[in-house]
C-alpha cells in the first residue's frame, strides 16, 4: 500500500516538472510581429473630384392618353352605316357612323316650309300695315285699327323667329345623325353594326383615344416637390421614359397635381411625349427618370469607396506616408456608380478598391488611379451594399 502511494506521488512530481519546463520554454520563445505591421496592402486609389451632379429621380410610370372619349348617339335612331374599322387612325372631323336621317330630313323640310310661310305672312302684314297708315293719315280709320295692324306685324315677326329657331334645332338633330371624330386618335372596338338601334343613353358606338402626343403618369416623394415646382416654373423639365429593356423617350413635365396624397406622401406628376411612331401605348408601364435639381460643385467619389461603419459612413484617405486614415462622410447622393459626399475635399486621394483589408494606420501599395465617377449605368449590387443601400436625396 505504501509503495503504491509513493509511486503515485513520484508520477505527479514528474508531470509537474515536465509542465514547468514546457512553460519556461514558451516564455523564452520569440514573440510575433506587432499587430498591424507587415507588408503594404495592395489597393486602388482615386482622387476626389468636384463637379455639378444632376439629381435623377426614378419612378415607375403608366402611359395614359391625353384624352379618350366614348362616342354615343345623341338621338334615338338606327345605324345606317359604319364608316370606320376597329383600330383605325382617324383625323379630327372624320365621319365615324351614320344614323338613319330620314325623319330628321323630313322635319327640316317641314320647318323650312313653315319659315317660308311665315315670311310670306309677314310680307303681307307689312303691306297691310302700310295701307292702314295711309288711311289713318287721311282720317279714314281710327287709331285702334292702326294699332291692330301694327300688332299683327309684330306677331308675325315673332312667329318667324320661332320657326327659324325650329329650323336650327332640326339642323342640329340632322347633324347628330352624322357622328364624327372630335379629335385625331385611334378607334377601339366598335359596339354597333348597321341596323342597330341606338339611344342617347345606351351602347357605346366606339371609343376614340388620342395617341399622339401621349402622357406618362407617375408619382414622386413630396420632399422633392419644392425643387420640382421651382424647375417647372422656370421652364420645361426634361423627362425620360422607357419600357423595360426598350428605347428611351424624351419628354417634358406638363402637369403637377394640386395636392399631395396623404396616404403615400407622394405627388402625382404627368409628362408629355411625342408619339408619332406610336411606340408608347396607353396602359404600358415604363421607367421614368427626371432631374429637377443639381448639386452644385459636389465632391464626387466612386461609389465603392464609401464604406459603412457601425455609426456612420467613411472613406479611407491616403496620407503622404502612404498610410490610410478613416474620414467620416455624409452621403448626399448616389447614382450611376458615383457618390456625392460631404466631409472630404476635392483633390484628396482615397482608397477605392481593397478597403476591406485596411484599418486606420495601414500602409498601402496603390495601383493605377481610377476615375472618380463612372460613366456607365447604375452601380452593381455589391457597390450599393458598400455604400449602404439607397442614397439620400
Amino acid at each position: 500500500m505504501r509503495r503504491g502511494v509513493v509511486a503515485a506521488t513520484a508520477a505527479v512530481v514528474v508531470v509537474a516538472a515536465l509542465g514547468g519546463w514546457w512553460l519556461a520554454r514558451q516564455d523564452k520563445a520569440p514573440q510575433g510581429a506587432p499587430k498591424g505591421a507587415g507588408a503594404p496592402v495592395p489597393v486602388t486609389v482615386a482622387v476626389v473630384e468636384r463637379r455639378d451632379v444632376p439629381v435623377r429621380l426614378r419612378a415607375n410610370g403608366t402611359v395614359v392618353a391625353l384624352q379618350s372619349v366614348d362616342i354615343r348617339a345623341q338621338i334615338t335612331s338606327t345605324v345606317r352605316e359604319v364608316h370606320i374599322r376597329e383600330g383605325q387612325t382617324v383625323a379630327q372631323g372624320d365621319l365615324l357612323v351614320s344614323l338613319d336621317d330620314r325623319a330628321e330630313a323630313a322635319n327640316l323640310k317641314k320647318a323650312e316650309a313653315q319659315v317660308d310661310k311665315d315670311r310670306a305672312d309677314l310680307a303681307n302684314g307689312q303691306r297691310t300695315l302700310e295701307r292702314q297708315r295711309q288711311l289713318f293719315e287721311q282720317k279714314f280709320i281710327s287709331q285702334s285699327a292702326l294699332d291692330a295692324a301694327e300688332n299683327q306685324v309684330e306677331t308675325l315677326k315673332g312667329q318667324l323667329a320661332v320657326d327659324l329657331a325650329a329650323v336650327e334645332a332640326t339642323k342640329v338633330a340632322l347633324a347628330n345623325t352624322q357622328i364624327r371624330a372630335s379629335f385625331a386618335g385611334r378607334t377601339g372596338a366598335i359596339g354597333v353594326r348597321p341596323g342597330s338601334l341606338v339611344q342617347p343613353v345606351g351602347t357605346v358606338l366606339v371609343t376614340v383615344t388620342q395617341i399622339d402626343p401621349i402622357q406618362v403618369a407617375f408619382t414622386l416623394p413630396e420632399k422633392e416637390f419644392p425643387a420640382l415646382q421651382a424647375a417647372y416654373a422656370a421652364g420645361p423639365v426634361a423627362v425620360e421614359a422607357s419600357p423595360d429593356g426598350g428605347e428611351v423617350f424624351k419628354g417634358r413635365v406638363n402637369f403637377l397635381d394640386n395636392a399631395v396624397d396623404t396616404t403615400t406622401g407622394t405627388i402625382r406628376v404627368k409628362a408629355e411625349f411625342d408619339n408619332r411612331a406610336a411606340r408608347l401605348w396607353p396602359g404600358m408601364f415604363v421607367n421614368v427618370t427626371v432631374a429637377p435639381r443639381t448639386l452644385q460643385k459636389a465632391s464626387v467619389v466612386p461609389v465603392q469607396a464609401v464604406q459603412t461603419g457601425p455609426e456612420s459612413r467613411f472613406v479611407y484617405v491616403v496620407g503622404e506616408d502612404r498610410k490610410v486614415s478613416s474620414r467620416t462622410v455624409k452621403l448626399d447622393y448616389l447614382d450611376a456608380g458615383i457618390a456625392a459626399v460631404t466631409g472630404v475635399e476635392p483633390g484628396t486621394k482615397i482608397v477605392v478598391e481593397g478597403a476591406q483589408n485596411l484599418r486606420p494606420g495601414s500602409t498601402i501599395s496603390s495601383g493605377e488611379s481610377k476615375a472618380a465617377a463612372g460613366k456607365g449605368g447604375a452601380p452593381e449590387d455589391g457597390e450599393k451594399g458598400k455604400a449602404g443601400g439607397k442614397a439620400p436625396s
